[in-house]
């Protein structure tokens, strides 16, 4: 009886999990027009809906202008604000014009409060008016292989001109948080700008950013014809990942679709533990000597994969052995990390202990063997000479002087 109990309420554990693991696993119904979710290391596609198809962006061009400013002024450079007449319902942060703020405050309003008179100062400051600065934009997206994307303006405003994708925003997502400065901004939910004429505090449009520990940016976008757009990016345990929705009808529909896109991206890759730093990967022997020496990892290295999958690792660039001396952590070849064949890390391998130079008797392939060889022949017929010229001393007779008469 006890039994049969024990096996009922394992039977009713087991079926209040299964619909939980299924529902991780269950594609995710969205009511986005355009999505796509991708694991940027390897830029794999893990959900996509009408990735190619364009769209208008909104503030999501923002990130353009934000990338062209980090690529061309210092974030110590001063940007003067221009005059900018905004329309009613535009995002500003009341910057006021002719004040000089620093780049860095610059890019503080345009990716959090995604001020359009911060865009607009940006373009006539790096492009010298805004029609140069879209020459520039369109520009960095051919070369970035942006191939579906077209600006018209730096802010994002509703034009025909000004469309991209689902994939193409992602990958700019990507690009953009490739710098340090940006990456750790959009991942605040707020922020000060101290240059200008006065301080001020700027708040983040992208709310899941604080409200989410594992969500940390990237940029939103809203116009009355774009719809909502969000590119999201996301961390979880070593993992990333960038989404992007895009012709939301809401910003509560937004956020819900870039939440079940992270769940399911989250629910279906993992970063694994590929080379532990100080993990032994080749032994080889050392020229000249008995000794052996170890090459272990200079560092360690993880790789994101889809679950039930793992890395594997070749060393590579090995000699057959080694010639001291050599300090101990001293590179020699390495370890790649392959993700399904393709290699994702190369960790150099490094000598686990000091390597000694090679005897001098023992080191005949070389120079030194002939020398030394040739200095113990000297030494050795100087010792016999020597013992030679003493041998005969102790023969030789002795002269018996003899008294004078």
């Amino acid at each position: 009886m006890i039994r049969a109990l024990r096996v009922g309420a394992l039977l009713a554990l087991l079926s209040l999990a299964v619909p939980a693991i299924a529902s991780a696993q269950r594609r995710p119904s969205l009511s986005a027009s355009a999505a796509i979710l991708i694991e940027p290391s390897s830029g794999e596609i893990i959900y996509s809906r009408n990735p190619y198809a364009r769209h208008e962006i909104a503030s999501t061009t923002k990130m353009m202008t934000a990338l062209l400013l980090l690529e061309k002024r210092s974030l110590a450079h001063r940007v003067r604000v221009i005059n900018y007449s905004p329309g009613p319902a535009e995002s500003t942060a009341g910057l006021t014009p002719g004040e000089r703020l620093t780049s860095a405050d610059m890019l503080r309003a345009l990716l959090l409060a995604s001020a359009n008179e911060a865009a607009a100062s940006i373009a006539v400051d790096v492009g010298g008016s805004q029609k140069g600065f879209v020459r520039m934009m369109n520009a960095r997206a051919k070369r970035a292989g942006l191939r579906s994307t077209h600006f018209s303006n730096p802010d994002g405003l509703d034009g025909r001109r000004n469309y991209s994708t689902a994939r193409d925003l992602a990958s700019l997502g990507v690009l953009l948080r490739e710098n340090p400065f940006a990456r750790k901004l959009v991942d605040r939910s707020k922020a000060t700008l101290r240059s200008g004429d006065h301080r001020r505090v700027v708040y983040n449009r992208n709310t899941l950013v604080g409200s989410v520990p594992w969500i940390n940016g990237i940029k939103t976008g809203h116009t009355s014809s774009a719809g909502y757009l969000l590119v999201g990016g996301a961390s979880r345990d070593g993992a990333e990942l960038i989404s992007v929705v895009m012709g939301e009808p809401s910003e509560a529909a937004r956020n819900a679709d870039t939440l079940k896109l992270m769940r399911y991206g989250f629910g279906r890759y993992q970063s694994i533990h590929a080379v532990g730093k100080g993990q032994r990967f080749a032994t080889l022997a050392v020229k000249g000597r008995s000794d052996r020496v170890h090459l272990v990892a200079s560092r360690s290295a993880d790789v994101v994969m889809r679950r039930g999958q793992s890395p594997t690792t070749v060393v590579s660039e090995l000699p057959d052995e080694v010639t001291g001396p050599l300090a101990k952590g001293a590179r020699i070849g390495y370890v790649i990390v392959l993700r399904r064949g393709r290699s994702v890390d190369r960790v150099p391998l490094v000598t686990a202990s000091a390597v000694a130079a090679p005897s001098l008797l023992a080191a005949g392939g070389g120079w030194a063997g002939p020398i030394a060889g040739l200095l113990l022949a000297g030494i050795l017929i100087a010792a016999f000479a020597t013992l030679l010229r003493k041998r005969r001393r102790e023969r030789r007779p002795e002269r018996v002087q003899r008294e004078p008469a």
